[in-house]
């Protein structure tokens, strides 16, 4: 053959293979047998092999093309990939459906249910249709390249098209992108429980260890180096979210545009009431143990895009979005104790001791009992036999006593009235549910701040774990936070498992942990409430910490969601006297704090609505720009809204704004009024 006889030829086998690879792989209806499917894909290697310069990135020869790699790369996600909020049970799911609709209380919620995969969560970008990236999750904002890893997996299309029929009003949208465009997909990476079992058989045969679980195969796969180890673990990839607009406007009409480009998705139904989103639930919950893939509940995501993203963001969980999850790992054992664990703000935490016992590979010597009205709802004593749940890593629960096993001689546990570690009064404040120690010199409540201090989302300062803590508070070493950098190796080398070299260790790691991110030092602070998102808002939008230290409360509830009782608590914690000093204190001692630029107020009072797409920026770094600049963003026009943002592809925020007369701009006024 010439080479454009050869490269005509390339072209159709190119799409012949991956027609067969998409009904196996995908479709599970093969046409072919796998004999006659080698049998393409040898011609193809062979015929590229001749005409070197006629591979091309799609073809299906390069899924085990890549180079192994001395690291991987990091990439920074346009939309942060978010986790989910866990339930378990019906009282939950209406628990969650009460807190969204006082959020949006004159809309008729419906709902999109799909299976979750008990994977990895990865998102892959397409540039003009072909597969140009993938990454991982990482800490939702910044992921690992895993590209090559990826481009073994059969069921990630290296090339997508419309394969099946797409509603009406998408068509010319994703007809436009495959040409000219960025699509980004995300997904599940998992592992086939036949093929996890197969993979154990030939580990044992060779005496080597056994892998725990398929989820954790799948995802240290993924992070092999060398491709051609992934490609040995025939991973398969199901896709449930399109980032990309394509106009639509539910969820439902993602997973259509999904299926259309060729992805397979998982089980998934659209239910109009909770009712029906328990009954998909016990449906899958029967046929679970049939499935090919391991799955250990279904999401359930609020099916309106526009109310979904109205709903927002909580930590690093969507409102509009829950796992529900089946029953975790069960087991029995005794209560031996039952005792109070005192957090860094106080809070008296019941946790059982019990007789030890194995949970899912893991052995298991306490459980979290929350607080005392849950003790009273469960009727737990010390002595009982009880039911044990263990879902993921989390710390165990205790489900439920065995009453009938009692022996009479089983004791009811009380809240103590005064403080276990301090012997002040314990106080139960009005309309909570936790108990406090309210003593400020509390020794346990000081050992919990400084391990919080210490953590790696705080002060990360390495070799200074609870045992040391203790040791150092112990010995009057230390009594706060700040004694930290006042410590000497002298003072550590006559501690139990202190040598020179590990005093000399400890006290370099305090030193590098005086340079430290805006963000990092307000998480470490231990404000009740701020958490690692809140301390991030916070660092961002103030900038420094003077203009953090002088904010008034209405400048904190302004902040993204931060609501009016998480700003009080930062408000008092940074106009308290002992805290003003406290803080002085560290500049003193010569914390070098990393600020952020601060934030521009040019915005302020001017409240924005989107609509349609920009060329120069995504609907997310829109919205972060503006509340970079202290303005507010709107999901709805209305007369109170100030600027209707326009980009391409208008929708009926336009004609809205419009009729109520809010002013239009388009995205060469908005970017001039941003500068």
């Amino acid at each position: 053959m010439t080479k454009q006889e050869t490269k005509k030829r390339i072209a159709k086998l190119k799409k012949v293979i991956n027609h067969h690879n998409h009904l196996y792989h995908v479709l599970d209806k093969p046409e072919i047998n796998d004999a006659a499917f080698d049998s393409l894909k040898h011609e193809l290697y062979k015929l590229e092999q001749q005409y070197p310069n006629l591979i091309t990135f799609d073809s299906p020869t390069q899924r085990v093309s890549g180079k192994a790699l001395d690291k991987f790369e990091k990439v920074r996600h346009k939309k942060r990939m978010l986790s989910l909020e866990d339930i378990f049970y019906k009282e939950e799911l209406e628990a969650w459906q009460e807190r969204i609709q006082k959020l949006v209380p004159n809309q008729k919620l419906d709902y999109f249910t799909e299976l979750k995969i008990d994977g990895f969560a990865i998102a892959l970008i397409y540039e003009n249709g072909i597969f140009v990236q993938g990454a991982t999750r990482g800490d939702g904002k910044i992921g690992e390249n895993v590209t090559q890893n990826l481009k073994t997996i059969n069921s990630i299309p290296l090339k997508i098209e419309i394969r099946e029929k797409m509603p009406l009003h998408m068509l010319s949208k994703a007809e436009s992108l495959l040409k000219k465009g960025k699509i980004e997909i995300r997904g599940e990476v998992y592992m086939a429980k036949s093929v996890f079992e197969k993979i154990n058989q030939e580990r044992e045969k060779q005496n080597l260890s056994l892998y725990a679980n398929p989820r954790n195969t799948a995802a240290g796969s993924i992070r092999q180096l060398n491709p051609k180890i992934a490609a040995s673990r025939e991973l398969e990839f199901l896709a449930y979210d399109v980032i990309t607009n394509f106009g639509q406007k539910t969820h439902k009409q993602e997973h259509q545009i999904l299926q259309s480009l060729g992805f397979k998705t998982s089980q998934d139904e659209h239910c109009s009431s909770l009712n029906k989103v328990i009954s998909f639930r016990q449906k899958i919950k029967r046929i679970r143990k049939k499935l090919p893939y391991q799955i250990d509940g279904i999401v359930i995501s609020v099916n309106d895009n526009k109310i979904f993203d109205k709903l927002g963001v909580v930590g690093k969980a969507p409102r509009g979005s829950v796992a529900f999850k089946f029953p975790a790992k069960e087991a029995t054992t005794i209560v031996e104790d039952i005792v109070i664990q005192i957090g860094r703000t106080g809070a008296l935490t019941p946790v059982a001791h019990l007789k030890p016992i194995r949970l899912g590979g893991i052995l298991i010597t306490r459980a979290t009992l929350h607080n005392e009205d849950e003790i009273k709802r469960l009727d737990i004593r010390i002595g009982d036999t009880v039911i044990i749940q263990r879902a993921g890593d989390v710390i165990p629960d205790v489900v439920k006593a065995i009453k009938k096993l009692r022996t009479g001689n089983e004791k009811k546990f009380q809240m103590p009235k005064k403080c276990p570690a301090c012997g002040s009064l314990i106080i139960r404040p009005k309309n909570e549910v936790i108990h406090r120690c309210f003593n400020k010199k509390c020794g346990s409540m000081q050992k919990q701040k400084i391990a919080h201090f210490v953590s790696k989302k705080g002060f990360e300062i390495g070799g200074l774990g609870p045992k040391i803590i203790n040791q150092l508070m112990d010995q009057g070493l230390i009594s706060n936070t700040s004694d930290l950098f006042s410590l000497e190796q002298g003072d550590l080398i006559s501690l139990e498992r202190f040598a020179e070299k590990s005093a000399k260790n400890l006290i370099e790691a305090i030193g590098k942990s005086k340079k430290i991110p805006f963000s990092k030092f307000i998480f470490a602070l231990g404000i009740r409430h701020v958490g690692e998102e809140t301390a991030i808002a916070l660092a961002r939008y103030f900038g420094s910490l003077e203009k953090l230290r002088k904010a008034s409360i209405n400048e904190f509830a302004n902040i993204e969601d931060v609501g009016e009782v998480v700003a009080k608590s930062i408000y008092q914690w940074f106009n308290s006297k002992k805290n003003k000093e406290f803080i002085d204190k560290f500049i003193k001692l010569g914390i070098e704090i990393k600020e952020l630029k601060p934030a521009k107020k040019k915005l302020r009072n001017i409240v924005f609505v989107l609509t349609g797409e920009l060329d120069s920026m995504t609907r997310e770094q829109t919205k972060t720009r503006i509340r970079q600049l202290s303005g507010d963003v709107s999901s709805s026009v209305s007369r109170q809204t100030n600027f209707v943002v326009a980009g391409k592809e208008p929708g009926s925020k336009y004609d809205k704004a419009k009729k109520l007369g809010v002013k239009i701009i388009n995205e060469k006024e908005f970017l001039k009024m941003i500068e």
